[in-house]
């Protein structure tokens, strides 16, 4: 128990140093520091810096694809409306980016960056994310739920979406006055997010409210 809660300590300073500092002004002597652990133990556990960046990614990222992955599935076993799918998507993603607030705002954040990781990251978990949005939109228009098939800024424009809020706390905070991260804002949020979907499908389709929680 105590080299997990050491390993989870390690995590929890990485990510908190990792958005104020940056990846680059943080050192694993900062990290040790704040987790008040040794130093060692992040090469034991991570094998350094470049391996910790790599593990809080990649997990994240695993994290975010499953929670569209568990709806596409959940979908090819049920008859229940398209639409619906994608709204629990949508929600799923939301939370677990609320879940993992500090996080998200740190991946979402490298993930602009040109780097050999992202390059990777992007060829694979971004681009299933884009695939499994798609294959939903497929099963839609298939299933008469859409007259026709949303082009692909559709999908470019639901992850701006999704990602923003988390993205950009800090703007929303201090522009909008409103908190990101409580539940208040997320559920005006994503009766937002709703509408807009709710746009591209068959009043048919959207006309009755659909349970999402």
């Amino acid at each position: 128990m105590e080299k997990k809660a050491s390993k989870e300590k390690v995590l929890e300073a990485a990510i908190s140093l990792f958005n104020v500092q940056g990846y680059s002004g943080t050192s694993v002597r900062d990290i040790a520091k704040k987790a008040e652990t040794n130093v060692a133990l992040i090469s034991y556990y991570f094998d350094g810096k470049q391996g910790l960046l790599e593990y809080l990614m990649t997990k994240f990222l695993e994290g975010y694809v499953s929670a569209i992955e568990l709806q596409v599935q959940k979908r090819r076993n049920d008859s229940e409306a398209v639409f619906d799918s994608l709204l629990k998507a949508i929600w799923g993603v939301m939370i677990y980016q609320k879940k993992h607030h500090e996080l998200a705002r740190f991946v979402h954040r490298e993930i602009t960056l040109d780097t050999t990781l992202v390059r990777e990251l992007m060829a694979s978990y971004l681009a299933k994310e884009k695939h499994l949005y798609e294959l939903l939109l497929e099963m839609a228009y298939e299933e008469g739920e859409l007259k026709t098939l949303p082009n692909e800024y559709f999908v470019l424009q639901l992850r701006g979406m999704l990602t923003l809020p988390f993205l950009h706390p800090q703007y929303i905070r201090e522009v909008y006055h409103l908190m990101p991260h409580e539940n208040d804002f997320l559920d005006q949020y994503f009766s937002e997010l709703c509408q807009w979907v709710s746009t591209h499908f068959n009043d048919s389709v959207t006309s009755v409210p659909s349970i999402v929680r």
